[in-house]
């Protein structure tokens, strides 16, 4: 009877992760083919999407379909349930304990430290398309909440901050362009100094990524404007630039690009062996790599109670990205006076996600290994009262190893931005994105432009290797 009834649960756990994928594969194919609707009728009609594991990437995969569609309000309100459930499930310590007793997918997905900061990006952009620049200051607000969390997080990690991803210049810099549209300069100043800091003391390290050329001259225009001299003369000569001020009547444009899709997760594994020492101490041991890590058991008493005297190879999951390369490289703005200007990347999106993970690899190691052992030590324990169902336990646990291979994959792979001045009205400028094999393609995107206000727009280009070319303006 017990041995039907493991049987059971494997089954019923291996539909459970198949219908998972096949309502994420279908949402993405959808998604990536630029077929918002057909995308938002998978999540529709899947109540476990919404209401399971994986609910926060629901709410974050809605908002970003509603905001390209235009649907600005709508797309805030999933991305504020976003946020609620980020908050409470990184404090749900049950949580946590669950992936230890299968593996992570049986857990509710809490999202990467960048995803969390990425869902305040597109709510202060809707807000700002809507012309709300005080709910776009509150998710600023949040935004420098989230980023000194964690800081300190990385602060009081074994190994320090340093050379870490534990700062964010973008948001900085993002944080920077809201003050200024809301005429508080002195924020303003303060955001763009912090942001082009962490570019050049930990994004030129860490990503081959400078300020770019907007962010400075704004720093010194901000400068120049609060009368704040010796600041402005120590950034002039740090950035090796001389400010120059200049005017016009009308109002200005602050543009984004994002670019192409972020990474995916998967998984790779590793074999093990497990070798028992002295005292009930183990050792998790890789000849190919040369790895050799402890796992403490107080005694010998203890350490065959658990079962863990007879333990022997074991794989053991731990996640991975994969890069989706985007199709475009480049990206101008046409003014109405057929003057050009460059979108200069701001954020790497994929290298961020790609050095977060890094980042904490020692702490997935650590838990998988927990975890396999755990599981087999179960199994072994079991064998001593049914070796039948202590055999369907292993059988169980080797199927049921995975890593954690949720993320969220509509984010762009990129941002770039710039900042245009343009005379009052409403004017049309052309977006010519440049790709591989010579590719161009031309959009023409018009704004309303008021007298020294600054209106905000984007343009999301889907194209990644190996996706269907898709083109999203909102």
């Amino acid at each position: 009877m017990k041995n039907k009834f493991s049987i059971a649960f494997l089954a019923l756990l291996l539909c459970a992760c198949a219908s998972y994928y096949q309502v994420n594969e279908k949402f993405n194919r959808s998604f990536e083919d630029g077929d918002l609707e057909r995308a938002e009728k998978v999540l529709d009609g899947s109540k476990k999407a919404s209401e399971g594991k994986a609910k926060l990437l629901y709410n974050l995969n809605r908002g970003v379909i509603a905001s390209l569609q235009g649907k600005f309000e709508e797309s805030n309100t999933f991305l504020e349930k976003a946020y609620e459930l980020g908050e409470d499930l990184r404090n749900n310590y049950l949580n946590t304990a669950a992936s230890l007793l299968v593996n992570p997918m049986v857990s509710y997905y809490t999202g990467e430290d960048h995803e969390l900061l990425l869902l305040h990006y597109y709510k202060a952009l809707n807000y700002l398309q809507m012309g709300d620049t005080e709910s776009a200051l509150v998710e600023c607000r949040r935004m420098n909440i989230k980023l000194n969390k964690f800081s300190d997080k990385y602060k009081g990690g074994l190994f320090g901050a340093e050379g870490k991803y534990h700062r964010d210049a973008f948001v900085h810099t993002l944080m920077g362009l809201i003050y200024d549209a809301d005429r508080d300069y002195n924020n303003a100043f303060i955001a763009y100094r912090n942001a082009v800091d962490i570019y050049r003391e930990d994004y030129l390290p860490l990503f081959g990524l400078d300020a770019p050329e907007q962010l400075q001259q704004d720093l010194l225009r901000i400068a120049h404007l609060m009368g704040f001299t010796n600041e402005l003369q120590r950034y002039e000569k740090l950035l090796g630039k001389t400010y120059k001020p200049s005017s016009h009547e009308g109002g200005e444009l602050v543009f984004f690009w994002n670019n192409g899709l972020g990474p995916v997760k998967s998984e790779w594994s590793l074999n093990f062996a497990l070798i028992r020492g002295r005292g009930g101490a183990m050792m998790f041991k890789n000849e190919e790599l040369g790895w050799s890590l402890p796992f403490a058991v107080s005694s010998d008493e203890e350490y065959e109670q658990k079962g863990l005297d007879d333990l022997n190879i074991i794989r053991v999951a731990f996640p991975k990205y994969t890069e989706r390369t985007p199709h475009f490289t480049k990206a101008t703005l046409q003014m109405p006076d057929r003057s050009f200007l460059v979108l200069e990347k701001a954020e790497d999106v994929n290298a961020i996600a790609f050095q977060s993970l890094q980042q904490r690899m020692f702490k997935e190691f650590s838990t998988s290994l927990l975890r396999v052992a755990l599981k087999k030590a179960s199994e072994y324990s079991v064998r001593q009262q049914n070796d039948n169902l202590g055999a369907v336990i292993g059988i169980v646990n080797a199927i049921t190893e995975r890593a954690d291979t949720r993320n969220w994959q509509t984010i762009p792979h990129a941002i770039h931005y710039t900042r245009a001045a343009l005379p009052t009205g409403e004017q049309t400028v052309q977006l010519s994105i440049n790709g591989r094999n010579a590719t161009e393609q031309k959009h023409e995107l018009t704004y309303q432009i008021r007298k020294n206000r600054t209106t905000f727009g984007a343009f999301h280009s889907l194209e990644a290797q190996p996706s269907y070319p898709t083109y999203l303006s909102y």
